[in-house]
């Protein structure tokens, strides 16, 4: 018993070091993040597709299910920007890598005292910045925990609805199918925090806990982070974006769910992706 109180004692001293040293106003830190969506290729492509063509589609996607993003971070806000990297040649010559890469999220900003979330994605050549408030997270906090890097990470979950047409889903649906199907679903998340970081910021749009989120686990998406970078030498301006016409995100997810209605609808007519004439 003496041991469990003089080990709970230096984890309570630890995280209050941890909490003045984070309370300096000009605090920043930086968290890398790998993620990585995966897609049931059973529902792409017309009847018959060969599995080298499937793998062809699948390798065309990698870049759009295989991202890498950059967290920077203080206090109560946070930018989460997709790295710049040069495509592989030939990644976007298709008609499916034109048009998929004609939906791009641009960075998102993440206001906690201001409880504001922005981001800016172009649709089509058109320029959006998506103005909402941050979603709310029932967290349930796990006793589990786990060690990711250096840092101690506890567990959390929670639940999320989400449409039940998102993601990447081309599936030609037979023609007995209901059309009354539900047209959302709930999904589990997952997530890995860690309170030698005291910051409630995490990846995407996730936040909430009493520690920075180094893992996130939602259906069939995960974000792992790989490095971070505490009080960098040079700081980085959090700057809130501003580029597009202003919409609210339920005005948004109309315009993508009408846009890939029309980009599934296409795919279809065509037999699938790289499908149809070239």
């Amino acid at each position: 018993m003496k041991l469990h109180f003089k080990k709970l004692n230096i984890i309570v001293f630890v995280l209050l070091v941890s909490v003045c040293a984070f309370g300096q106003k000009d605090f920043q830190g930086k968290a890398y993040y790998f993620s990585k969506t995966t897609v049931d290729m059973s529902n792409f492509g017309r009847p018959g597709m060969s599995e080298d063509q499937k793998k062809q589609i699948a390798e065309r996607m990698k870049s759009m299910l295989e991202k890498t993003f950059v967290l920077t971070f203080n206090q109560s806000e946070s930018l989460y920007k997709e790295e710049e990297k040069l495509e592989a040649p030939g990644a976007g010559g298709s008609r499916f890598g034109m048009m998929m890469g004609s939906m791009t999220s641009g960075p998102q900003y993440k206001n906690i005292k201001d409880q504001l979330l922005l981001q800016e994605q172009e649709l089509f050549g058109k320029q959006f910045l998506v103005k909402d408030s941050l979603p709310k997270f029932d967290w349930i906090m796990e006793s589990e925990t786990k060690q990711i890097g250096q840092y101690t990470c506890f567990k959390a979950t929670a639940t999320k609805t989400v449409d039940a047409e998102s993601g990447f889903n081309f599936r030609r649906p037979p023609d007995d199918e209901k059309t009354d199907a539900p047209t959302t679903k709930d999904i589990q998340i997952v997530a890995w925090y860690t309170m030698q970081i005291p910051v409630n910021q995490g990846p995407s749009d996730y936040w909430g806990l009493p520690g920075l989120i180094l893992e996130v686990s939602a259906d069939k998406t995960i974000i792992l982070c790989s490095k971070i970078v505490l009080n960098p030498e040079v700081k980085d301006v959090i700057k809130v974006p501003s580029k597009g016409k202003e919409i609210t995100k339920i005005e948004y997810d109309e315009i993508v769910k009408k846009k890939t209605a029309e980009i599934r609808e296409n795919f279809r007519s065509r037999g699938g992706p790289g499908g149809g004439r070239r």
